[in-house]
């Protein structure tokens, strides 16, 4: 068979047929695993959508090796994000080792109320994802901490994790720091602190409305958590130098060190911590025999802690519970996932499905409102196709920017509704680095906490609204006529 020299466009089933394929096939593996189906039956459905967006291509003239060069390629742009997570797990595994997770349990068993639990978590994770521009940090870290608070108070996972990663997005595309919020404003040739400026009024209103639902879902009632700080403090002996590792983290990332290094070394410092504080749970954990000398029995523990993450055995189950997780190993299964959603969204965007997909939405925006409707629709369809909040940013926005300056709308517009979307609604799927990211750290399915992540789906909401109502959108010259939009 010959196939053509250059490659033809997709008719618009053929484009629509991975899409569908890839719904269908998650759709399948959530009716018949659960939840479960991120411990591996989505990658099979993502795999299988692969190969039918690579026969596709391969029909419309792509070479296999061009499409295989694609997928490798985009797999190839989440290597920082991959190693985040193995990051991440090995913080979880030192601080279970040290005593870290455990200690901000019972400062905020101590400190915190059922009554108004959700509405704190979700306002200390935006103040400090503001500070340091990371929500993926702020998750890994405090929120951490804020589940394991939420489980001994017996609250609602769900609610809680929603709560955490409303106040973190609220910081990742907000702040100057974050790497989201710079990638928004370059993608619309906007200067950052005029995209900032813009984007806080539609974050401030999100998060708001984040924080009155929190507030409301807040569980009344007297909780007594003074025999649980007892047995906490009588199994692990809990102080303030157990936040140290906490301290390192924020620290280096205010400092401006990438993600990766501040969580790892802060990794680093847990196992230190817990040698110096906690040597004979780094001895009892190392499990070694009598001959091996202390220091290099001290080393394995550590070691252990940060490959496989640590088990306690204080002998108080709630807290055994909490403080046995983590480890580089615990986030192969995301890291899976991502590789898999990676090389299917390479695979679609080389072989045109994308432009085949957006250009018709483009093409039937009629006015303001349709046109910054039609990116938001775009944004999203991008993150749940190549999985990749950083394409979900890139891509629509360099797709759209000739549609906006034809109708006259200032840049600053079009940067506003790709940050108030792209970075938060990442977070709601399951195969997206973002939302793989959430539920591995948080331990909570994406599809459970998706519904109580106010404010990764009010922020695309209230821009659309804002859009339809004429609020802000400024313009720089008059809408071009009609037929030149197309």
């Amino acid at each position: 068979m010959i196939r053509p020299k250059q490659p033809e466009p997709l008719s618009l089933p053929e484009a629509a047929i991975p899409v569908v394929a890839l719904i269908a096939l998650v759709g399948l593996s959530y009716f018949l695993f659960g939840d479960g189906g991120a411990g591996g039956p989505n990658q099979v459905a993502l795999v299988i959508a692969t190969m039918i967006a690579v026969f596709i291509g391969w029909r419309r003239g792509h070479a296999v090796d061009e499409l295989g060069k694609a997928a490798s390629d985009s797999v190839a742009t989440g290597i920082g994000a991959i190693f985040i997570l193995f990051a991440v797990g090995a913080l979880i595994g030192t601080w279970a080792l040290s005593g870290t997770l455990v200690a901000m349990v019972y400062y905020g068993l101590q400190l915190l109320s059922p009554n108004y639990f959700y509405f704190t978590a979700c306002a200390i994770s935006a103040v400090v994802a503001f500070s340091i521009g990371s929500s993926w940090t702020v998750v890994g870290t405090i929120g951490v901490g804020f589940m394991g608070i939420a489980v001994s108070m017996d609250l609602n996972p769900a609610i809680a994790a929603g709560a955490i990663i409303s106040g973190a997005y609220f910081g990742d595309k907000s702040s100057p720091l974050s790497d989201s919020a710079n990638l928004s404003a370059a993608a619309a040739g906007v200067p950052l602190y005029t995209h900032i400026r813009e984007t806080l009024l539609t974050s401030i209103a999100s998060l708001a409305i984040s924080l009155a639902v929190f507030f409301f879902l807040g569980q009344p009632g007297d909780f007594d958590s003074t025999e649980k700080m007892a047995s906490i403090q009588n199994s692990f002996g809990v102080t303030l130098w157990m936040f140290v590792p906490l301290v390192v983290v924020i620290g280096l990332a205010l400092l401006k060190f990438p993600p990766f290094t501040s969580i790892f070394l802060g990794a680093i410092a847990g196992g230190v911590l817990a040698v110096l504080i906690a040597p004979d749970r780094v001895l009892r954990f190392a499990d070694v025999g009598p001959d091996m000398p202390t220091a290099l029995a001290m080393l394995k523990g550590v070691w252990r802690a940060l490959a496989s993450g640590y088990t306690s055995t204080s002998g108080f189950q709630p807290m055994d519970q909490l403080a046995s997780r983590g480890g580089m190993d615990s986030m192969l299964n995301t890291i899976w996932l991502i590789v898999s959603a990676l090389a299917f969204g390479g695979v679609v965007e080389k072989a045109g499905v994308l432009d085949r997909l957006i250009t018709p939405i483009i093409n039937r925006a009629k006015s303001d409102g349709a046109l910054v409707a039609s990116l938001v629709s775009s944004i999203i369809a991008t993150n749940i196709i190549t999985a990749d909040q950083y394409i979900a940013i890139v891509l629509p926005g360099r797709m759209f920017k000739g549609a906006f300056e034809k109708r006259g709308l200032a840049p600053v517009v079009l940067s506003r509704a790709v940050g108030d979307t792209a970075t938060p609604t990442s977070a709601l799927i399951p195969w997206n680095s973002c939302g793989a990211y959430m539920a591995a750290t948080l331990g909570v399915a994406t599809w459970s906490y998706a519904p109580y992540a106010i404010f990764s789906f009010v922020s695309p909401i209230i821009t659309v609204a804002i859009a339809y109502a004429g609020i802000r959108m400024m313009h720089t010259a008059p809408p071009a006529p009609a037929n030149t939009l197309h």
